[in-house]
């Protein structure tokens, strides 16, 4: 049993063995050739717009705005005198309580 499976899997590999060669070699030259042609070919739409090589064509103006613009340094200070600030809010003593 195991001769005729042996046998039967040798014949299988050397007809399509056969096939995949011939095969194979048809397809790596149809893909060499159209790989090497490829390049040769004209595009075939033209340029949607102006052209980017073109120097004299018209584009946008270029604008600059800084992104620290609006910075204030939030580095510490000397302290001021705590009474005064306590003072300044503190509520009025006219208020009657």
């Amino acid at each position: 049993m195991l001769a005729q499976i042996g046998a039967t899997s040798a014949a299988v590999r050397s007809v399509v063995g056969r096939l995949f060669e011939t095969r194979f070699g048809a397809f790596a030259g149809l893909a060499f050739a159209a790989i090497t042609l490829g390049g040769c070919v004209l595009p075939t739409t033209p340029l949607s717009g102006a052209d980017p090589a073109d120097p004299g064509a018209k584009v946008a103006g270029v604008g600059y705005r800084s992104t620290v613009a609006p910075y204030t340094s939030l580095r510490p200070t000397v302290p001021s005198p705590w009474r005064h600030l306590n003072d300044s809010v503190a509520p009025s003593s006219k208020s009657g309580h």
